[in-house]
């Protein structure tokens, strides 16, 4: 005879947003006050450097300018 078949446990779930809000915020205060500092980045300044160079595409078929 077959036996029932097994089911995975329940996923715990995830904390609600405030909770995580509240733990960003203490954790940054723990930063500030152990010396850390934060600097303001400007709007559209990205931290991430690209490592390829720009893709250009061209659309249509026109040659390509040599």
């Amino acid at each position: 005879m077959a036996g029932k078949p097994k089911t995975a446990p329940a996923k715990k779930k995830q904390p609600a947003a405030s909770e995580t809000s509240l733990s960003i915020a203490e954790q940054t205060e723990a930063f500030v006050k152990s010396g850390g500092m934060i600097n303001e980045i400007k709007s559209g300044v990205s931290g991430q450097q690209s490592v390829a160079g720009p893709k250009h595409i061209s659309l249509g078929n026109k040659p390509r300018a040599t």
